[in-house]
């Protein structure tokens, strides 16, 4: 007889996370701080980066504890980065995913996606906050100005400097 009120009865049960694992989630975890990333797709490239056989979202959901929202934006956004891949596996209906763990190919997608974008108008944008200083008086505009002539120096070199960083670690722009 099946007892309702025990769903363990009703499902498999979900394996914990070894300690590796956990591991290995929380160093994903820290560079995700370092880059302003969310939490949850670090969990998720971690606990994939570590993972012997491609996962399909529900594993992900299980094994983490995230809700299906996240597990779904984060893999939408790590596919789109180019650090998880779609994998078919014969007999199975449900999406898996695996890492892709070429940081090269990482490491220029995200700056061709995640910072290239930053300096779409960020010449416009300096040009406003010149106009808009020039009408401040005294120390402050001095002091202003010089801040937005030191940005406008650190935006010409990189400019400069992606490009070569894209171009040397594969990126596309």
């Amino acid at each position: 007889m099946v007892n309702l009120a025990d769903k363990s009865d009703l499902k498999p049960a979900v394996p914990e996370l070894e300690q590796v694992e956990i591991e290995t989630i929380n160093l994903f975890v820290q560079f995700s701080r370092a880059l302003g990333q969310p939490r949850s797709y670090a969990e998720i490239y971690g606990l994939l980066y570590l993972s012997q056989h491609p996962l399909a979202m529900d594993d992900l959901i299980d094994r983490l504890q995230m809700s299906k929202g996240s597990a779904s934006q984060g893999l939408k956004y790590l596919e789109d980065l180019g650090a998880v891949r779609a994998v078919y596996l014969a007999g199975e209906r449900r999406t898996h995913y695996e890492a892709v763990a070429e940081l090269r190919n990482l490491a220029g997608r995200f700056l061709g996606q995640q910072i290239m974008p930053f300096f779409d108008d960020s010449s416009a944008r300096l040009d406003q906050m010149m106009a808009h200083a020039q009408k401040l008086s005294g120390a402050r505009r001095k002091h202003a100005m010089a801040r937005i002539k030191m940005l406008r120096s650190w935006e010409r070199n990189a400019r400069r400097l992606l490009p070569f960083m894209l171009a040397i670690l594969g990126g596309r722009r």
